[in-house]
């Protein structure tokens, strides 16, 4: 049991109070992140430094130990519950103040496929890894994925599956957009359980992400060389 309850939050400085806003991410104190997030608010801090400081690097120690295997889906569905609620305070402040936020990523799960924890918890773990997420459910045909990517222009594509007779069906997506020469656009990662880096290269992906964490990391890091690779003349 956290002493977060017997704790005055508002006694903290503000490196403690951070800090303990991490412990409450990591434990899924949903109340008391939100607590925290209202109290940086409320001494000043913008939503930009509370969202990268306190909820960012928070859910990054969660990332690792999902990674590591010291944490695992349960436990970070609670992290991830608890940075919603901090989110939930912050984001129309974020939207208000136009904060740059690392990329956009727009994820379904495929036609045919109705399984959605891993998804939920790729998208909420990406959100707390500091990208603006749409997340547009389960299955979404190629022709939905169209209108979804020409309404919210992300930078990434994520395509979730947790049947192997669903996993085809991201290549047709894939190849919708090749077909409308629009492949280059975005960066398309895949995830599900029975999917593997073979097949990812087989359809057409940019990078297979076995877990949420990995997930963060491969859009992080793809985002970035983009970038490099993407910087204008002149």
């Amino acid at each position: 049991m956290s002493t977060a309850d017997d704790l005055d939050l508002s006694s903290l400085a503000d490196d403690d109070l951070v800090e303990q806003m991490h412990d409450d991410l990591y434990d899924g104190l949903a109340d008391e992140v939100a607590e925290g997030v209202n109290i940086l608010l409320s001494r000043g801090w913008t939503p930009n430094d509370v969202l990268n400081k306190a909820l960012v690097a928070g859910m990054g120690i969660v990332g690792v130990d999902f990674r590591d295997g010291i944490l695992f889906v349960p436990e970070v569905l609670m992290s991830a519950k608890a940075m919603k609620a901090g989110m939930a305070i912050l984001r129309p402040l974020l939207v208000e103040t136009g904060a740059p936020r690392i990329g956009k990523v727009l994820i379904g799960t495929v036609k045919g496929d109705i399984h959605d924890i891993g998804k939920n918890l790729v998208a909420m773990m990406l959100e707390g890894g500091g990208f603006e997420v749409v997340d547009i459910g389960i299955n979404v045909s190629a022709d939905d994925f169209m209108t979804a990517l020409d309404e919210h222009r992300p930078d990434i594509l994520g395509m979730s599956a947790l049947l192997t007779t669903t996993m085809p069906y991201m290549k047709v997506v894939i190849d919708t957009l090749k077909q409308k020469g629009r492949r280059d656009d975005y960066i398309v990662l895949v995830g599900g359980a029975p999917l593997n880096e073979a097949f990812a290269e087989s359809v057409g992906a940019d990078a297979y992400c076995r877990d949420a964490a990995v997930a963060v990391e491969t859009a992080k890091a793809m985002i970035s060389a983009r970038r490099q690779h993407a910087v204008p003349a002149g």
